[in-house]
C-alpha cells in the first residue's frame, strides 16, 4: 500500500510566532513529525503543505517533499481538511494516488513512530481511519453554569476509562478523505498515547513543558 505522511505547517501564528519552526531542544518543532514519520517503514513519502517559504527551506533541511499551500488555505480560520485534500489532489496530478494517508501536526512534538506504525496497521487490517488519544482523567467532574454535570460524586479509580484526541496524527483511507470528505470514518481504531507525550504546542508554557519532557526522555 501507498502511504503517505502531510504535515500541514502555514507561516501564521498568533500566540506563538513563527510556531511551526521554533526552536525545542535544539531542532525546529516542525522537524519532530518528520523525523517521526522518517522512522515508520510504512511511510512511503512524508510531506510538508505550506505557504511559507522558509518554513520549506526548513522542512527540505530534514528531506521532507514540499507542497505549495495557496494563500487562500492557510488563513487563520482554514480547517485542515481542504489542506489535506488540497495536497493529496497535488500528489496525483504527479502521478502518485496514496492509499492511506497519515495527517501529522508539528505541534505533536513527543509522538513516537511506532504509534503512527499502530494506527497504520488498523487501516491496513480494515478500519477506515486510526486517531491518536489519551486517557481524558478530568471529564467526570464537569459543572456549567454554575451546577455540575455528573449525578453522582466518584473517585476517578470508579470513573470508566474515557479518551480524548490529542491532536497528534490522524490516518485515513484515500476514499475518506476523498470521497467521502472527512479524516476520520465509522470504523475508527483509537491509538493510545501517554499523557506526557500527548502534549500540543499552543502556548509558550506548552513548548516550556514539552522541553521540559524531553530533557526528561520523555
Amino acid at each position: 500500500m501507498k502511504v503517505v505522511a502531510i504535515i500541514p505547517a502555514r507561516g501564521g501564528s498568533k500566540c506563538i510566532p513563527r510556531k511551526n519552526i521554533k526552536q525545542l531542544a535544539g531542532k525546529p518543532l516542525i522537524s519532530y513529525p518528520i523525523m517521526a514519520a522518517k522512522s515508520c517503514k510504512s511511510v512511503g513519502r512524508v510531506v510538508v503543505s505550506t505557504e511559507d517559504e522558509e518554513i520549506a527551506d526548513v522542512a527540505r533541511t530534514y528531506n521532507a517533499e514540499i507542497i505549495s499551500r495557496p494563500a487562500e488555505l492557510a488563513e487563520d480560520e482554514t480547517p485542515t481538511l481542504p489542506v489535506l485534500v488540497h495536497a493529496v489532489k497535488e500528489l496525483k496530478k504527479s502521478g502518485y494516488k496514496p492509499d492511506i494517508i497519515v495527517l501529522l501536526y508539528a505541534t505533536a512534538p513527543l509522538v513516537e513512530s511506532h504509534y503512527i506504525e499502530e494506527g497504520i496497521k488498523k487501516v491496513v487490517a480494515g478500519a477506515d481511519s486510526a486517531v491518536s488519544v489519551c486517557e481524558d482523567t478530568r471529564n467526570y467532574k464537569l459543572w456549567k453554569n454554575g451546577k455540575p454535570l455528573f449525578k453522582k460524586r466518584l473517585n476517578r479509580q470508579s470513573v470508566k476509562k474515557v479518551y480524548r484526541e490529542n491532536g497528534a496524527f490522524y490516518i485515513m483511507t484515500y476514499d475518506t478523505l476523498m470521497k467521502k470528505r472527512s479524516i476520520t470514518g465509522k470504523k475508527t481504531g483509537l491509538i493510545v498515547m501517554k499523557p506526557e507525550e500527548s502534549v500540543d504546542i499552543d502556548t509558550p508554557l506548552d513548548l516550556e513543558l514539552a522541553k521540559v519532557l524531553i530533557s526528561k526522555g520523555i
